[in-house]
Parts: structure tokens; C-alpha cells; sequence
């Protein structure tokens, strides 16, 4: 990573193609827009509904269970109606459900009403924005998605930022005021992906089971290695501050520092990174380069406990920004085998299912990196690297077998287009807009 220039770097994240600026822009502002809500809907539910904790954590556990049930069946829709509209659809629904929580969550039966919509929401966001940026990505689609993902860091930490302030006043205006302007960003994405063409489904996504993913069995080895490694995203938003406060001597800002650290580091190198893991091959070993850094990083963490602050406090650093290396490798890996091992006209049922192992990862990390792992202390977080670092183990095999039970294709979901079809595309995304 040698010769790092910052204006080069911030120039990468912009993509050449217009309508990957578009796709862009919507999902950055649909971004801003959970950043402005993601540290400030659990003290929404306690301050102006008036949960109680164990309530709130029952509605938003049951709401994200129920959830998991939209993942699938929105993905075939995205494939068989045109990722477009089904994605637009899922960010309106998404904004209601935000604005319902000021209008309509009085209680904890309608708070979960109103979680488990939003969930739902969300979820059926995941596979159909996955889908739409392969057909915008084109044959660049991996690395757009590496693009992406580094912006969507930077747009998440400018909505926490703003949150900040609301969360400073801490009244029930403010955390209304964030929750109308996480609705807001929803709307505007939404608008924002008319500027689109509307793509037509692929050829043979009509006709395609709904149950060819689940048939796919390299690819559902994936969905699981996948969702299990998932977890390693929470060890430093749930695991670390919970070690940091109560388990070393390391100053309690620093766990703001820590998550500073990890967007900086992938707004700079997500994409250099994401551009080296492009082919099946490259991300299963890919995969096994992350599991073996987790495992260093994890267990650097686990080496804090008991040191003077300030040594605490270097070690902790160091580890965070191993464990974002880590995490460079780990999403790009993702990015690679999602396009590479999924049939293009099939992409929103497969991303379905690669989310749902994702969701599923996550609804377990809680359990896992709390409930088990902080009880062991520093050897559970060496048992939760050496996990890792097993898992990762996994991805090389999955890989070659991707390999050996498809044909071999571009990541591009349709052949290139002559200057006249482009022309047409673009008269029909104008038409499109006017629609």
C-alpha cells in the first residue's frame, strides 16, 4: 500500500459511467439517511415511546426475525420485474415505515408493527440493490461494488456525525426530527433511482425456479461460510467497546477512535484492495487471507486486558486497523464469489440467499460475541479468530468447486452494447424518468 495519494485515492471512489454515479448517489443518501438513525432508534423507543429495554429488545429481535422471511421472494421479484422498481419500491416502504415511527409507534405493539415493516423493508432492500448495481456495475461490477461499499462507509459515518447533535439535545423533537430524515433519505434515493433505465429482466429470468439457489450446493456452502465469517463485522461495533469499557484499562473515547479508524481505512484502500479480488479463485484466497488476520487481530484484542492505558490503547489501534485490513479482503472476497458463482438473470434469488446466511450471522453475533465470547475473555477472543481463520479455510475449496459446476463466464450480466443499442437504452431511461 505503498505511495498512497489521498486525491487519487477520493478520485477512485467516483465512478466514470453515469449511471453508476446515479446508483451512487441514491444509495449514499439512503445511507446518510441510516446513519442519522442507527445509534439513535433503541433511545427512540425507550424516551418517546417509553419501552422498556427488555421490551424494545423483544419487539426489535422479533421484528428482525420476521423479517428474514422478505429476503428470497423480493431478490426472484427483482430478477423477474427489473431490479429497478422492486428496489425503488422496497426504499419507499423503508421511508414509511421511518416515518411511522413518529406517527404511528405509541406503544409496543405498534413499535413492533412498525420494526417489523421496516424490517421487511430493509431486507428486501439488500438483494434487490445488489442486483440493480450488477446490471449498473456492467463488467466493472465488482469493483463498483468495492466503490460503493467505501462511500457507504463515509455517507454511515456523516449520518452518525449529524446524529450527534440530536443525540447531544436528547429531546423527543430531535429524535423524531432523525427519524423523519431517515424517511426523507429513503424518498430522495428512491427519486434519484428514476434517473435510471429501467432494465428489462435477463433472458431466462422468468422461467427460472425459485428454488435454484437453494439447488445450488457450492453456492449454498458459500451462503453459510459466508454468514458465519459475517460476524466478524460486530466484533468492532458489539465485542469492542464492551472490552474496551470493562475489560482493559483503555480510555472510553477511544472506542470512537476505534470506529473512525475502521471508515478511514476503508474509504482508502476498500477499492486498491477490492480490484485484486475479481475471480472465483482470487476470492477463495482471498477468504483464507481474512480468517488468518482476524485471527491476529482478535487475539491482539484479547492481549489488551491488563496492560497500562496507553499500552492498552496502542495494541487496541493496532488491532483495529489488522482486523479493517481483514475485513478489506473478507468483503471484496464476497463481492467476487456473489458475482462469479451466481447466474446473472438469477442474481436477486441468489444475493437472497447470501443475504439470508448474512442476516442470519448477524441475528447470532450478539449471542455469540457477547453472550459467549466476553464470558471466556481473552481466550474466547482467540477461539472467535481461530474461527475465523477456520472458516476462512473453507473459501478455496468453495471456490473450485463454483468452478467446476458452472460454465465459465464474464461478471457481466448482458453482452457489450453497440453505440445504437446504448442510444436506445438511453432514450428508454429517459422515458423512463417521464414515467
Amino acid at each position: 500500500m505503498a505511495g498512497l495519494d489521498p486525491g487519487r485515492v477520493f478520485r477512485s471512489l467516483v465512478p466514470s459511467s453515469r449511471d453508476q454515479r446515479v446508483y451512487l448517489l441514491s444509495a449514499l443518501i439512503n445511507t446518510y439517511g441510516t446513519g442519522l438513525v442507527v445509534t439513535a432508534v433503541t433511545l427512540f423507543g425507550i424516551k418517546v415511546v417509553h419501552l422498556t429495554t427488555a421490551r424494545l429488545g423483544l419487539a426489535m429481535t422479533i421484528g428482525g426475525l420476521l423479517s428474514l422471511a422478505a429476503v428470497m421472494p423480493v431478490g426472484r421479484l427483482a430478477d423477474r420485474l427489473g431490479p429497478r422498481d422492486v428496489y425503488a419500491v422496497a426504499l419507499l416502504v423503508w421511508g414509511a415505515a421511518a416515518a411511522g415511527y413518529v406517527f404511528l409507534a405509541h406503544s409496543f405493539v405498534s413499535f413492533l408493527v412498525v420494526t417489523t415493516v421496516q424490517g421487511l423493508a430493509i431486507s428486501a432492500v439488500a438483494p434487490a440493490s445488489v442486483a440493480l448495481l450488477r446490471r449498473v456495475g456492467g463488467s466493472e461490477a465488482t469493483t463498483f461494488r468495492s466503490q460503493v461499499n467505501a462511500m457507504l462507509n463515509m455517507g454511515l459515518a456523516l449520518g452518525i456525525a449529524t446524529a450527534g447533535v440530536a443525540l447531544e439535545a436528547n429531546t423527543v423533537t430531535a429524535y423524531r426530527v432523525l427519524m423523519l430524515g431517515n424517511a426523507a433519505s429513503c424518498v430522495i434515493g428512491a427519486a434519484v433511482l428514476a434517473w435510471l433505465p429501467r432494465y428489462q429482466p435477463l433472458p431466462g429470468a422468468r422461467e427460472e425456479s425459485p428454488f435454484t439457489a437453494l439447488r445450488d450446493r457450492p453456492f449454498v456452502a458459500y451462503a453459510v461460510m459466508s454468514g458465519a465469517m459475517y460476524m466478524q463485522y460486530f466484533v468492532l461495533v458489539l465485542l469492542l467497546p464492551v472490552w474496551v469499557v470493562l475489560h482493559t484499562s483503555a480510555p472510553r473515547w477511544s472506542v470512537s477512535a476505534f470506529m473512525i479508524i475502521n471508515t478511514v481505512v476503508v474509504v482508502l484502500f476498500q477499492v486498491r484492495i477490492g480490484k485484486r479480488v475479481q475471480t472465483l479463485r482470487e476470492s477463495g484466497a482471498a477468504f483464507r487471507r481474512a480468517g488468518v488476520i482476524f485471527l491476529v487481530s482478535c487475539s491482539a484484542m484479547g492481549l489488551a486486558t491488563g496492560l497500562p492505558a496507553w499500552a492498552a490503547l496502542l495494541l487496541l489501534a493496532a488491532a483495529v486497523v489488522v482486523h479493517t485490513y481483514g475485513e478489506l479482503w473478507q468483503s471484496s472476497a464476497m463481492y467476487a464469489m456473489d458475482f462469479g458463482l451466481a447466474p446473472p438473470h438469477a442474481q436477486g434469488q441468489y444475493q437472497g440467499l447470501a443475504g439470508l446466511g448474512n442476516r442470519a450471522g448477524q441475528a447470532l453475533s450478539p449471542l455469540v460475541l457477547v453472550g459467549l465470547v466476553l464470558t471466556v475473555g481473552r481466550f474466547g477472543l482467540i477461539g472467535i479468530g481461530a474461527w475465523f481463520a477456520l472458516l476462512g479455510t473453507a473459501g478455496p475449496a468453495i471456490a473450485r468447486w463454483g468452478e467446476q459446476t458452472r460454465p465459465i463466464r464474464s461478471v457481466s450480466p448482458a453482452p457489450p452494447r453497440s453505440a445504437a443499442e446504448t442510444a436506445a437504452q438511453a432514450v428508454a431511461g429517459q422515458a423512463d424518468v417521464a414515467d
